[in-house]
């Protein structure tokens, strides 16, 4: 039976991280070659509404004191690594990765590897306004030699009205998801040849069947990330 390293999960929002979780779950088995298969995985998240708060006041500190709570804890559940399905809260991994008990993998990296595999050149990000606002990708991406595209303004502020007000609380509007496209639309109208779903909720709205460039879903590109670990 092949060994592999028990995950652990530092959530944020409750649909991202359970996103993460059943991605591992599901696609476990085909890369374990055993029917119901999958590493040891645990999860752990404070309130939503303490990172919400932290997030709104532009408290890194504060954040990085919620993810370091959870990677203590994980820790000590017997977690062996680290995988974060949020991608607004990674602008704190800087401040949380000299205290942490253990290693991480970081989200946008997996994103930009994949990116830089597929060969695109000109990438648009979305997600919260808190995210397109940061340099959580701009960074990453230009170390693999990738442009990124931030959304004009109105469209950041939508799009994160969009998943505070509902993805997040698990709510799919079809009025909200043209919103969303059109959104992407407009990425690659400026030249974008594929766009980040860069917060966990926006894969269960938009993907490569109602976008008109190749997305990015940063949340199970993470989770795949994470199996190849456990599986190292």
């Amino acid at each position: 039976m092949v060994t592999t390293r028990h995950i652990g999960i530092v959530g944020c929002s409750a649909e991202g991280a359970a996103l993460c979780y059943r991605t591992i779950c599901l696609e476990g088995p085909a890369l374990l070659g055993r029917a119901y298969a999958h590493p040891e995985v645990s999860l752990h998240t404070n309130s939503f509404e303490g990172y919400v708060a932290h997030l709104e006041a532009g408290d890194l500190d504060g954040i990085a004191r919620c993810m370091l709570d959870s990677a203590r804890k994980l820790a000590r559940a017997g977690a062996e690594f680290l995988v974060c399905p949020d991608n607004t809260i990674h602008a704190a991994l800087p401040l949380v990765l000299p205290h942490s008990p253990l290693p991480w993998l970081h989200i946008a990296e997996v994103v930009a590897a994949e990116a830089q595999h597929r060969g695109f050149r000109r990438v648009g990000v979305t997600g919260t306004a808190w995210l397109v606002s940061s340099n959580v990708y701009p960074e990453i991406l230009a170390a693999v030699g990738i442009e990124c595209v931030r959304p004009v303004e109105q469209d950041r502020q939508e799009t994160s009205r969009i998943i505070m007000d509902e993805l997040v609380r698990g709510l799919v509007r079809p009025e909200s998801t043209a919103v969303l496209q059109g959104v992407v639309q407009r990425l690659a109208a400026s030249g974008c040849d594929a766009v980040v779903l860069g917060c966990t909720e926006l894969p269960l709205v938009l993907g490569d069947h109602n976008c008109p460039v190749p997305t990015l879903d940063s949340t199970r590109l993470l989770a795949r990330a994470a199996l190849r670990r456990a599986l190292a």
